[in-house]
């Protein structure tokens, strides 16, 4: 009764992957404001506006939804420096570098259902892979692709940096609304914490988007929509030069500001602990080890054959919440207090 892509929206809304959003870090981290952003926030955005979009341009809504709610599922906790700090590990550990899309299709394919994974359709695994919220395009086209092979072919692309298109169009409006859905929410989460004022916001950008979360979105998807045709998706000149100004803007004055770093080398010297301990728990086959007990011991037999041990650490860090690692440090790092 239901077609492949709306079955694969459920099977990734039961995932494991799924639940843990709501405890993965957006942009600022260690942060007790309440109506900060987190990831499940942030996918559910996305895949409103993307709907959106979608419905004007006659596209299918239902592969939107699944590759929204489904793009960012391989980031590890703390947001882009836990990937920075995963990265650099896996890196150093010999498995190739860690990259958050990459390691989205490995959670949904390798490590869902037991190990069996969830077994998603080709285009939804491919806008996955395939998404770049970091990337700024005026326009995009989908690249056809007709297999696996194809599939496998990006994952090596992307491991040496490259970013090649979604195979959709639908895969294509969500790498480009990625920003829509998170540039002016985190303008509004700066201003919540007092890192920037909305007067910072620059004059040149806010003439053109405005200078709100709700305003500057009305503005990008309105200007998607008029300017986007068959085969592409595309932004108007006068809008993507607002939209990387602001960006630009974001850039320099939230995600590099040094309020938002203040933790960030605490952050980066619990990586590199639990990721030693863990590999060494591996390497001496320590049957009582976290890893073995919290991830290996739900997986089956073919998982761990399959896979070296820094790949095995890198599935298990990269599944934490924020919660989850900062726990398996206490559990492996600070002594307990025994009380009489």
């Amino acid at each position: 009764m239901r077609d492949a892509f709306s079955i694969d929206v459920d099977r990734i809304l039961h995932s494991q992957a799924y639940t843990s959003y709501i405890d993965k870090t957006q942009v600022f981290y260690l942060v007790g404001h309440q109506g900060i952003s987190h990831r499940v926030i942030h996918v559910q955005l996305l895949s409103r506006i993307a709907r959106t979009i979608g419905r004007r341009l006659g596209l299918n809504d239902d592969l939107i939804e699944a590759v929204a709610i489904g793009h960012d599922i391989g980031h590890p906790p703390f947001g882009h420096d836990g990937e920075q700090y995963l990265d650099e590990l896996c890196t150093q550990a010999g498995i190739g570098p860690f990259r958050h899309n990459v390691q989205a299709v490995q959670a949904l394919e390798r490590i869902e259902k037991g190990g069996k994974g969830l077994n998603l359709t080709l285009q939804v695994l491919d806008g996955i892979l395939c998404h770049n919220g970091e990337t700024t395009e005026q326009a995009l086209c989908p690249e056809t692709s007709l297999s696996f092979d194809d599939l496998d072919r990006k994952i090596e692309l992307i491991r040496r940096g490259r970013t090649p298109p979604p195979m959709t169009m639908e895969g294509c409006l969500v790498r480009i609304v990625d920003t829509v859905s998170y540039i002016g929410r985190d303008i509004e989460d700066a201003i919540s914490l007092g890192i920037i004022s909305r007067g910072d916001i620059p004059r040149a950008a806010s003439e053109v988007l405005g200078n709100t979360n709700g305003k500057i979105v009305y503005a990008l998807v309105e200007d998607l929509i008029r300017h986007s045709e068959e085969g592409a998706i595309s932004y108007s000149p006068r809008v993507f030069d607002a939209l990387k100004d602001l960006k630009q803007f974001n850039y320099e004055r939230i995600y590099l500001n040094p309020m938002v770093k203040a933790e960030s080398s605490k952050i980066r010297t619990m990586y590199v602990l639990v990721f030693d301990r863990l590999m060494e728990d591996l390497l001496e086959k320590r049957p009582e080890s976290r890893i073995r007990a919290r991830f290996l011991a739900r997986l089956d037999r073919g998982y761990e054959e399959s896979h070296m041990p820094g790949e095995i650490v890198r599935d298990f860090i990269a599944s934490l919440t924020d919660s989850a690692f900062l726990r398996l440090f206490r559990e492996l790092f600070v002594p307990e207090v025994l009380e009489k």
